[in-house]
């Protein structure tokens, strides 16, 4: 087999692997906002699941998270009814998010914290809500602050989605595995540069969007570059 007719092969595999990714990138999203809330404004017992589920999130090595809701979401989805519901590939795509939702998390609460108390407190004064504190005064500076960690995590997450395969999911690394065994494993390095360069154009990919979105943010809100230290952004509504 030469490098043309492989590489059809892998890019084969390639929709599920992206259908991993973004499932896990937008859930794990989602959990992270909850988290999160949870985490700063600190309602009790529910706050300390969070912390709990951030930590487990953060110190689990992935592969094992993958293998727990691998073997663990079956048996919890049994009690409903919803045994033969979960895959490989759903379950894949659960682990990946609760693994990117728990460590995004750590991403966000710094980037908010970050937001000088000042800010907060004269949000506070003019009667905002925690919503309207959030989208007005917090959020874009925290937005500004969290962006780099936010591009790590999601490079993380496209590094992380080739674990999947040791759950039975057929990404393009179990393509690549299957591949090579067809051949005998003859070809190993050239499979593994093509999928090399495969995660390469992926993670570039990432890199490219959130570094547009560095840029615009920088423009919208210069000041909030260093640490978030935003003295004027109340004055006009003083």
């Amino acid at each position: 087999m030469n490098i043309s007719t492989m590489i059809p092969e892998l890019l084969s595999a390639l929709p599920l692997t992206l259908a991993i990714t973004f499932t896990a990138l937008i859930a794990g999203f989602c959990l992270a906002l909850i988290a999160t809330t949870l985490r700063v404004r600190r309602v009790f017992l529910i706050s300390h699941l969070a912390d709990l589920y951030v930590s487990y999130a953060r110190s689990v090595p992935v592969v094992l998270q993958l293998f727990v809701t691998f073997y663990g979401l079956p048996l919890f989805a049994a009690v409903f009814g919803f045994s033969d519901f979960f895959s490989a590939n759903v379950a894949a795509m659960v682990g990946l998010s609760l693994y990117h939702g728990g460590y995004l998390s750590e991403v966000m609460r710094p980037a908010y914290l970050s937001v000088e108390r000042g800010q907060h407190e004269a949000a506070d004064s003019l009667g905002y809500s925690f919503r309207q504190k959030i989208f007005r005064i917090a959020g874009p500076q925290a937005v500004h602050i969290g962006l780099p960690g936010y591009g790590n995590s999601l490079i993380y997450l496209v590094h992380n989605v080739a674990l999947v395969m040791y759950i039975g999911a057929a990404d393009v690394m179990a393509t690549a595995h299957l591949i090579m065994q067809r051949d005998y494993n003859q070809y190993q390095f050239e499979t593994y540069l093509v999928l090399a360069v495969i995660y390469s154009l992926m993670c570039l990919i990432v890199w490219l969007v959130v570094r547009f979105f560095e840029l615009r943010s920088s423009m919208r809100a210069p000041e909030t570059a260093n640490a978030g230290r935003v003295k004027n952004v109340l004055l006009p509504s003083v």
